[in-house]
């Protein structure tokens, strides 16, 4: 059965370098979450067990009679490894569940996750109890008998339910890579579990090839448990599933340490050979400067894949700026920013990418997730000038030459593609302002055409019943109905006015105190106020303020949003309206303590024809934004204000040249 030695001595060497290759890859795409230190600490279970078992088989190799120390310690670390594989992996698939999937926690993930830490480390007590009964000759003694004894089956409970989880992972997947990677998973979880029951049921047969059986299913488990890693170091580099794929410096230096180490102790084994016969420092030397001679070969095979693996990167970053460069016709620079950062950090793996344009100096520097990893800020420079700044931050690993050189490129590309995108965006929002103007000309045409054909009319009928409401003969019952007629043709010629002042575009570009239009405004609407109980208060302040705009167009600003504040109030309620200069503006301020208006209704309040009354024509702040944006300000809608109710306009609108602020 040498044979079957061998196979368990390569089952467990590269069980060792692969768990080890995945800690080392854990480590250098560290990220602060639960995840991967749960994941971390699952290959280092694993790691132990196969370490241990390497190093007592090396020991029966290099001794005649392995010591007892070693015996022990290769015994503890298979112990160490078991002791939270199952809590573990159950752990594991609950946080990736929870932190990558991004689903809702099950209502027994936690407590089963308790439950079996607890079990863990009662059957840890165990294993070491075992420890202490004496050698024995089988180099895996310790993990057989005590996993493998009747009623003692944590193995195969451990590889049926991790099937059972990849299982259901793979049912749940959302993406075609995660529903590949969980099906592989589930195939060799399934082939393991289905060899460890095997062994289980085997254990209790007695018989002649008994003991050959039982040697030939260890080695074959030993097998089936490198095959778990084997696959996520497959998914891991050809699909850079979770982003690890993304470490190419980590992907090269780990293969090259391995070989390093392998062949270092292939020179350590040829040299205790020909011990007798050379020298062991003259084997090593020429086994070690026999390497000069492999450099060439390995040139000619390396080279190839380097300068394939350049011309991919460099096409990657190419179609990338490609793809950008799509995304900035559509002329939109905020999307362009975060859809740069977004494919950015997709396409190298990192943690965050951060652009600003321009840049704030105010802003923090961007840095890694839990100060785990390394950041790299490149400016963005047009005709030699920082216009912004590229800042990104990776999860561990450090940020290779590659990386770094490409988001100089894109660095080099992006300012480009911002001017592309604002120039199309002025483009476009000159085209919308045209079409705008074009569409209120044809507006104020069609409104012109309507007053001018409804007004005689009306004025005729009006005239006709205020002729008649002058005869002292005329019956109570006549005279109240053509009291109300003439009420409904002012409120029709109202009406009329507002349609035309929503289409008349206002004449900008005046000189116009607006201290002193507001007071006027203040007291030709406090009487309307007073008849509704309604307190109007106005702050005025000490010096006059100079607005670039028309008269007509802040007063009609003015009027609109007065007797909207007027009318939301109850009786006993307050109005209140303010003028100061901010931030080398104007800033009005109109407040009342009316009931508010909800988020869905502030989203629509500007729009023409929109309105909540009964009897109102929707045109009231629609004629405020449209003056307001003529003139080149800005107004806003806050509300509540206090206490659940009230709503607050605030306007800041533009100052006349020359205005100074007050010493």
């Amino acid at each position: 059965m040498l044979s079957l030695f061998y196979i368990r001595l390569i089952s467990f060497t590269a069980g060792t370098l692969v768990y080890l290759f995945l800690l080392a890859l854990i480590l250098g795409h560290r990220r602060p979450r639960l995840f991967e230190r749960l994941l971390f600490f699952v290959c280092l279970s694993l790691f132990l067990i196969y370490s241990g078992g390497l190093l007592e088989l090396n020991s029966i190799i290099e001794y005649a009679s392995p010591p007892e120390a070693t015996r022990n310690f290769s015994g503890a670390l298979i112990a160490l490894g078991m002791f939270l594989l199952l809590p573990l992996i159950w752990h594991v698939h609950f946080a990736y569940g929870r932190q990558v999937r991004k689903t809702p926690p099950g209502v027994w993930g936690r407590p089963l996750a308790i439950v079996f830490y607890l079990v863990a480390l009662s059957e840890l007590v165990l294993g070491f109890s075992v420890l202490r009964g004496g050698p024995r000759p089988d180099p895996i003694w310790v993990t057989m008998s005590y996993f493998l004894s009747p009623g003692r089956t944590a193995l195969p409970a451990i590889a049926l339910l991790d099937a059972i989880f990849e299982g259901r992972d793979w049912r749940l997947s959302r993406t075609d890579i995660e529903r590949r990677f969980f099906r592989s998973m589930f195939a060799v979880s399934s082939f393991l579990a289905a060899t460890l029951v095997l062994a289980v049921w085997t254990s209790g047969v007695h018989g002649p090839r008994a003991a050959d059986l039982a040697v030939a299913l260890d080695a074959a488990i030993l097998l089936a448990g490198v095959l778990p890693g084997a696959v996520m170091i497959y998914f891991f580099l050809r699909d850079n599933f979770l982003e690890y794929g993304a470490q190419r410096n980590l992907m090269y230096a780990l293969p090259v340490t391995f070989l390093a180490l392998l062949y270092l102790a292939l020179v350590r084994r040829v040299s205790g050979w020909l011990e007798p016969v050379v020298p062991p420092e003259a084997t090593a030397a020429v086994l070690l400067f026999s390497l000069i001679f492999l450099f060439e070969p390995l040139e000619r095979v390396i080279g190839p894949a380097l300068h394939r693996r350049f011309q991919e990167g460099l096409g990657e970053v190419q179609r990338l700026s490609v793809e950008l460069q799509q995304v900035a016709r559509q002329g939109n620079v905020a999307y362009l920013v975060t859809e740069a950062e977004k494919r950015i950090r997709q396409a190298f793996g990192l943690a965050a990418v951060r652009i600003s344009v321009p840049r704030d100096a105010a802003v923090t520097p961007l840095e890694a997730p839990g100060g785990l990893g390394h950041t790299a800020a490149v400016p963005l420079l047009k005709d030699g000038q920082e216009i912004g700044l590229l800042e990104a931050s990776s999860t561990g690993s450090y940020l290779t030459g590659e990386t770094t050189a490409a988001l100089g490129f894109l660095a080099e590309q992006l300012p480009g593609m911002i001017d592309l995108a604002r120039l199309i965006e002025d483009k476009l929002r000159l085209e919308r302002e045209l079409a705008e103007r074009e569409r209120m000309a044809s507006l104020g045409q069609m409104a012109a055409n309507v007053s001018h054909n409804l007004r005689n009319p009306l004025s005729s009928m009006k005239t006709v019943l205020q002729v008649q409401l002058e005869d002292p003969d005329l019956p109570v019952n006549v005279r109240r109905d053509s009291t109300l007629v003439v009420g409904e043709i002012d409120r029709m010629s109202a009406k009329l006015t507002q349609l035309l002042r929503y289409a008349k575009p206002s004449v900008g570009g005046q000189r116009v105190a607006a201290v002193a239009l507001a007071n006027q405004t203040a007291i030709l609407f406090r009487h309307d106020a007073d008849t509704r109980n309604v307190r109007f208060e106005f702050e005025r302040p000490t010096h006059e303020i100079y607005a670039l705009a028309s008269e007509e167009a802040l007063n009609e600003i003015l009027s609109n949003l007065i007797v909207n504040a007027i009318e939301a109030q109850t009786a006993g309620g307050r109005v209140r309206l303010s003028l100061s200069r901010y931030e080398g503006r104007l800033e009005i301020v109109v407040e009342d303590g009316g009931p508010g208006i909800s988020a869905e209704l502030r989203a629509k309040i500007f729009q023409p024809y929109f309105t909540t009354k009964p009897a109102g024509t929707g045109l009231g702040l629609s004629i405020v934004a449209r003056r307001v944006e003529e003139i080149g300000g800005t107004i806003s809608c806050e509300s509540p204000v206090r206490n659940g109710k009230g709503t607050r306009f605030r306007l800041m609108l533009p100052v006349a040249e020359g205005e100074e602020a007050p010493k």
